[in-house]
């Protein structure tokens, strides 16, 4: 019975994954140690066979020559055992990411679903009228209000500051038309006369057109 039945834990696909690439990659620093063994005894019994072959040791070099082919098979053999197994190792590790995903994109299906139940239609147009409502209500109100403030300040004030403003540019107006009156054009057909045409006719010889436009002003001043 597994370990993990005992305990009353139950591992997970990615724990097993995990664990069985954590297996996987302490075998092949195994591998890669025991190889690493092999080659320096391989490079021992070259250095041995030249020794014995120096002294004329024939049989004791033939012997040691099989003793070296049978480490070199195990060194090739140590290579491929661990191409083998970083083959399974690359394999898991796709499992894992491809588990990763399904993971990812079961969560994210999830939210999805939240959402879409969430977002219901008919309460969503619900609150998009009573919004418009409340605006609506909103603007009357604070033109109710406006009107009010208005209401409440008096436009008196306004008035009068208004009449003084009409006051400064006729004055201002009837300056530039005193000092350019000679200058205008006489105007021809005949216009209908203010009651006052002979106070404008004794301030100077001028045209019908000129008479008529000083009266209008002098009126716009009395009002």
């Amino acid at each position: 019975m597994p370990l993990e039945w005992l305990f009353g834990h139950k591992m997970t696909p990615e724990e097993m994954l995990r664990k069985n690439q954590r297996a996987l990659n302490k075998a092949m620093r195994d591998l890669d140690r025991e190889r690493a063994k092999m080659e320096q005894q391989e490079k021992k019994i070259i250095a041995d066979i030249k020794k014995m072959a120096k002294e004329g040791q024939m049989d004791a070099v033939k012997i040691m020559a099989k003793d070296l082919v049978r480490t070199r098979r195990y060194v090739k053999k140590f290579i491929l055992m661990k191409a083998n197994i970083q083959a399974v190792s690359l394999k898991i590790q796709t499992l894992r990411s491809q588990n990763a995903m399904a993971q990812a994109m079961k969560g994210v299906t999830k939210a999805m679903q939240n959402m879409n139940k969430q977002l219901k239609l008919p309460q969503i147009q619900k609150i998009m009228m009573e919004f418009e409502k409340q605006s609506e209500i909103m603007d009357m109100k604070e033109e109710m209000m406006n009107d009010a403030i208005d209401d409440a300040m008096g436009d008196d004030d306004d008035e009068e500051e208004s009449d003084a403003i009409v006051s400064q540019v006729l004055d201002e107006l009837g300056l530039q038309v005193s000092e350019q009156m000679s200058d205008l054009p006489s105007a021809s057909g005949s216009l209908a006369q203010p009651a006052n045409k002979k106070a404008a006719v004794a301030a100077g010889p001028v045209s019908d057109a000129d008479a008529d436009l000083q009266a209008r002003l002098d009126n716009l001043r009395r009002e």
